[in-house]
């Protein structure tokens, strides 16, 4: 184990964002003091995604003192064709509330409807008061390289709202279902879920009407571990860092 000791320093190396176990890296515009109390802001198109795609991060925030807000942009009100809108938007606003309650995470809602989202001036003016209104130090988002275009909605409003802030938070790309909905995602950037999957599975679990048992099995299950065999660790969570105008990539000798 002893030759895999430098990738694992580089890995758990303390962070700025305050997580111990944390690879996500400090450089942003704005920096951060390590004892702060950070505002989390996660972005979702639908209730579960935040939870299936990063909820064990969320919970490491949560845990260590931070707020955590989860804006779901719709109430995934179009997942069953046999229910009304109303009756999906009730049940499926449920099963968010009682996963952020998990998490201990508050939920809030954009408005916005299943398999209908919009990306316009006014939706991404409305959003991104919203989304300014937390004052986030930190947004997680969807990649919006995804095949489900809400999905794809979710992440540009994050994204036209961090350049309009003039970059003033930290901005992470999550992935959900990688190889079926999100693709050509390659992470910056590892969390160590390992102490907390248990917990983000249980948050996942709070979603019955997504058939949490096979979804978690066959999609996240085994992307937790694949991610956690990149990072050297048993589960993890994998991010792309967006990262701010004045920080240049290096290619190292140059």
């Amino acid at each position: 184990m002893e030759k895999n000791q430098p990738a694992r320093r580089d890995f758990i190396k303390l962070s700025a964002l305050a997580l111990g176990g944390l690879s996500i890296a400090p450089a942003a515009t704005a920096a951060i003091k390590a004892d702060k109390r950070l505002n989390i802001l996660c972005l979702g198109a639908h209730p579960g995604d935040p939870e299936f795609g990063c909820g064990g991060t969320m919970a490491r925030y949560s845990e260590a003192g931070h707020q955590v807000t989860f804006l779901y942009l719709t109430r995934g009100e179009a997942s069953d064709p046999k229910k009304t809108y109303a009756e999906m938007a009730t049940l499926r606003t449920a099963e968010a509330e009682k996963a952020c309650k998990i998490l201990n995470t508050t939920p809030k809602f954009a408005g916005q409807i299943d398999g209908n989202s919009v990306l316009n001036k006014e939706e991404a003016e409305k959003i991104g008061k919203m989304i300014m209104a937390e004052k986030p130090d930190i947004i997680f988002t969807q990649w919006p390289v995804d095949g489900h275009p809400d999905h794809q909605v979710t992440g540009l409003l994050a994204l036209t709202a961090w350049v309009r802030s003039g970059r003033t938070f930290h901005l992470y790309f999550y992935e959900v279902n990688t190889g079926v909905e999100t693709m050509a995602f390659v992470p910056t950037d590892y969390v160590d879920i390992t102490a907390w999957q248990e917990k983000k599975k249980g948050a996942m679990f709070a979603h019955k009407t997504q058939d949490p048992i096979n979804t978690y099995n066959d999609y996240f299950k085994p992307l937790e571990e694949f991610r956690g065999l990149e990072a050297g660790v048993k589960a993890a969570e994998a991010f792309i860092h967006f990262k701010p105008g004045d920080e240049k990539a290096r290619i190292v000798g140059l």
